[in-house]
């Protein structure tokens, strides 16, 4: 099992910055994520979340360095697992979600694969966020929470050392939230993962988030749950509602 439960593998994000021409989205953003934990990343519209998991994948250039830790205190490249906000495909297509699977673990095409072999992985992917009911379904015939169950499973493949979760839960309805954050606690403990999560619904951060930062083109706190949603620069960030956004 690759994952034990010691608490002790560490993601050390080191002054990330990211510029894009003369404008600065974010800059000197610092802060460490322990495995078995949930670390929500919350701030207003325009803070730069969405694209400081980007920079933490590499997708975006970025100054700083990210730093990852195992248990025994080795530094090596982590595996990352990501599961956007939404996923774009055409709703009338016959795509399954097991077509979906073959197209992302599978170098070779997909006709030349072993259907059964690939069925089986896919199933256990799906078994861990309870949806391998879902194996032949079409991709336009999923709510919005089996979807993004779909895509979490498919973040799981290979097992992260750190999963990203770009607010998952967007259009999704009350029960499919807290179905979905269940879930996330669930493999949290299970896999002893580092989970990052941005998200606006304060109520379920309170319930399942272990730290949170707020961002704001820069870190303005960083601790635990209450900590923070009861600081000076969090009424001062949210003054209106209206401003807490993705």
């Amino acid at each position: 099992m690759k994952h034990h439960q010691t608490k002790l593998c560490t993601t050390h994000v080191e002054n990330f910055g990211v510029k894009v021409g003369e404008l600065t989205i974010f800059e000197n953003v610092n802060f460490t994520i322990h495995c078995g934990e949930l670390t929500a990343l919350i701030g207003p519209n325009g803070a730069g979340k969405s694209t400081l998991l980007k920079a933490i994948l590499g997708e975006v250039n970025h100054s700083g360095k990210l730093n990852y830790f195992d248990a025994k205190g080795k530094h090596l490249r982590p595996i990352i697992g990501y599961v956007p906000q939404t996923l774009k495909f055409d709703a009338t297509s016959p795509t399954t979600v097991l077509d979906l699977f073959m197209a992302c673990l599978t170098a070779r095409p997909v006709w030349l694969c072993s259907s059964k072999f690939i069925r089986e992985r896919v199933t256990k992917n799906l078994h861990r966020v309870k949806a391998e009911h879902l194996i032949d379904r079409r991709l336009g015939a999923l709510s919005g929470g089996e979807l993004q169950r779909v895509l979490l499973a498919l973040a799981l493949d290979p097992l992260p050392d750190l999963l990203l979760l770009d607010e998952p839960i967007s259009g999704v309805d009350k029960i499919g939230m807290r179905i979905f954050y269940e879930l996330v606690a669930e493999l949290k403990a299970a896999e002893d993962m580092a989970i990052l999560l941005i998200s606006h619904d304060l109520e379920m951060l309170e319930r399942f988030a272990d730290k949170v930062i707020l961002l704001n083109k820069r870190v303005l706190k960083f601790g635990g749950v209450d900590e923070v949603f009861q600081s000076e620069e969090m009424r001062s960030t949210f003054r209106t509602s209206a401003a807490f956004g993705s």
